[in-house]
């Protein structure tokens, strides 16, 4: 396709910026306004216009964004189009992998390093959980998880521990000092094993960028970096980027702060908000045109978004004819809101909307469970996002420790999970193990020399052979097959329903046939693993469909026809966990905006006036909620108000003609 015709597909403001030529670019993208055709089209502009493929960076929050947009811009290079291949795409963590691959010797990195997910990263804390904490007081410290968020805060926002525990983590200030010897041992662990975790891959990125030297040479690399959401950056990739354009200022971002969404992961909407000051000169192209929503959703979010006091100002629009009203709705109580719920899903379906093309969004996971309940009792087929991820299914976490051992022999989670695998293997023989290898300078073929029982030395040897198999073979697919050729019994004898899982085995070992490299898979599947089996399968031959169910942040980036917003009631949206400041307000806010942005034609928003709970006493066990504080006058004045059919309240007035006088009358009382 010839560059007059791809241009021709954009808005005056898309061309705007897909032309803008040297220096800092900030575009401001309204939900559903082609961000991504943007940035694209931006990466074949520049090609097209001489900039080696190899010279351009594209930075983005998953590898499906990365590669969406590589295939568009493709489409538009014609007999080109190869060259899109030699573009640096991914996200932030992927394109640390590569880089410290490179440079990792500047950073004192074994180039055999391998890389924790985060349910690795939480059994390492664990580990040192035991031996740091007095059994005593183990009920009432920080479990696992909590120590890794707090953590990955620490590294990730800059704040200093003290700050953290104050803000987010109040219950666990007392535990300070215990924190930081547990926190210290993590990363002597880590180093002393060439185990990195996500975030250390950030860091050290991060330190690269230190060396003047190194990072003239990084800057240099790369001639035009550009980043999508850029609303969701933290910290430490804002200082990242900061120093990949200290040799020159091409760097064009792409966000909407008004979806920023992600102050829990450490995101700032500052990084977005501050960036005409950190890089000084930047031009800012505002995309207000809408092509998603019809103009009446459009009006009503443009109002609730308006209520934020940092932002940058935009008005979104749209050229989509007709569309109607959307519908704020007063139920009695959540049971009373389910129903509501499925009627109007079941009647957009008559008129020709698929389940799929549906969905309800909530603010948190358990605001679905009376809608859940209706659900399974009309046998309407539903899907909640989230869940079990693919890589943290038991058999998968078995199968990488496997191959992870034969990348880097001192990965000491990866040893303890394989070795209780056996027979006979408990924590302790496999510490007794681990140390064996470990005094033989991680030799994994020794393993028959350990020192176990005879019994349990027979269990092993095929694991040991296993190792001296694979040691003289470079070939990844053939080290795969011996790795499930050892598994695949172990798989039967430690789990129920094995044959779905010697699918998923196998689907996994046919995504490796990609890979030039161990290292490169093993990088790759735990830096953006699928989420599920469905993500390797393809398109399935039949497809079945049922209503999505979802919460706000699972949601962000996604479209349907009719969008449901429940619990918007104050203490559900905004979180009662959420108020503690005018910033968290405001995120909330934020929220909303993202939720009710996702709607294509339809819009509703429901709130119950009652919420139960456990009777006690003679009390009814309900409190009785009130309509979220986003939904202002303004805001209102722009929806349909309706009470749900079977509403006992609501906003519905009532028409009598009588008029009692209770203010006199209370006034009377203390006469």
């Amino acid at each position: 396709m010839a560059q007059h015709d791809y241009l021709q597909e954009l808005n005056e403001q898309q061309r705007e910026a897909v032309l803008w030529g040297e220096g800092p670019l900030l575009v401001v993208a309204g939900a559903g306004s082609g961000k991504t055709r943007t940035l694209a089209y931006r990466v074949a502009h520049l090609i097209e216009k001489g900039v080696a493929p190899e010279k351009i960076l594209l930075l983005t929050f998953t590898r499906r964004a990365a590669r969406e947009m590589l295939n568009r811009a493709a489409s538009i290079l014609g007999d080109r189009a190869s060259v899109t291949s030699q573009v640096w795409g991914g996200t932030f963590h992927a394109i640390a992998n590569r880089l410290l691959r490179i440079y990792g010797k500047v950073l004192d990195l074994a180039p055999e390093f391998t890389i924790m997910d985060q349910s690795d990263a939480q059994d390492m804390l664990q580990v040192i959980r035991h031996k740091v904490i007095d059994k005593k007081v183990k009920g009432r410290f920080p479990r696992k998880g909590t120590l890794l968020a707090v953590y990955s805060r620490r590294i990730n926002s800059g704040e200093e521990l003290d700050d953290i525990l104050k803000h987010w983590y109040p219950w666990c200030e007392r535990w300070q000092e215990e924190l930081k010897t547990i926190f210290r041992e993590y990363v002597s662990l880590k180093q002393e094993r060439s185990i990195l975790d996500y975030d250390d891959l950030l860091v050290y990125w991060r330190f690269l960028l230190s060396d003047s030297a190194a990072a003239k040479q990084l800057g240099e690399r790369f001639d035009h970096v550009l980043v999508d959401e850029y609303q969701d950056t933290n910290r430490l990739q804002a200082d990242i980027l900061e120093g990949m354009r200290k040799t020159n200022r091409n760097i064009m971002v792409v966000g909407d702060d008004a979806q920023s969404i992600y102050s829990f992961r450490a995101a700032m909407v500052r990084n977005m908000l501050d960036f005409p000051t950190l890089f000084p000169g930047t031009k800012t192209v505002l995309l207000e045109h809408n092509y998603r929503s019809c103009e009446p959703i459009l009006v009503t979010t443009n109002e609730v978004i308006g209520q934020a006091k940092n932002r940058f100002s935009k008005t979104l629009f749209s050229t989509r004819e007709g569309g109607e009203r959307p519908k704020l709705v007063t139920c009695n109580d959540e049971a009373h809101e389910a129903t509501t719920i499925v009627e109007q899903v079941l009647r957009h379906y008559e008129e020709g909307i698929a389940l799929r093309e549906q969905a309800v969004l909530f603010r948190a996971g358990s605001h679905s469970a009376a809608l859940e309940l209706e659900l399974i009792r009309r046998e309407i087929p539903f899907h909640k996002w989230g869940g079990l991820k693919f890589l943290e299914a038991a058999h998968i976490k078995d199968f990488i420790s496997l191959v992870r051992l034969l990348e880097n022999s001192r990965d000491e989670i990866a040893w303890f999970r394989v070795l209780q695998l056996f027979d006979g293997v408990g924590p302790s023989t496999a510490s007794a193990v681990y140390a064996h290898v470990a005094s033989r300078a991680f030799n994994a073929t020794v393993l028959s020399e350990a020192g176990v029982s005879p019994k349990i030395s027979r269990e092993l040897m095929p694991l040991g052979r296993m190792f001296s198999d694979c040691g003289s073979e470079s070939s990844l697919q053939v080290q795969l097959d011996r790795v499930q050729k050892l598994y695949l019994p172990l798989l039967e004898k430690n789990y129920e329903n094995a044959a779905p899982r010697r699918n998923d085995i196998e689907h996994l070992i046919e995504l490796a046939g990609q890979y030039r490299s161990r290292s490169r898979f093993l990088a790759e599947i735990t830096l953006d693993p699928p989420n599920s089996t469905s993500d390797f399968a393809g398109v399935p031959s039949r497809e079945e469909d049922h209503l999505v169910l979802s919460t706000i942040h699972s949601a962000k980036g996604c479209e349907w026809n009719a969008v449901y917003l429940i619990h918007a009631a104050d203490g559900c949206l905004p979180s009662d966990m959420a108020t503690g400041s005018d910033d968290e307000i405001e995120e909330e806010l934020r929220l909303a905006y993202v939720a009710m942005t996702r709607a294509r034609d339809h819009l509703y928003v429901t709130w119950p006036m009652r919420f139960y709970s456990r009777p006690q006493g003679f009390s009814d066990g309900h409190i009785y909620g009130q309509c979220s504080r986003f939904f202002s006058a303004g805001v209102v004045e722009t929806m349909e108000q309706v009470a749900a059919p079977g509403c006992d309240g609501g906003d519905t007035a009532v028409d009598i003609n009588t008029s009692i006088d209770v203010k006199s009358q209370l006034r009377g009382l203390w006469d």
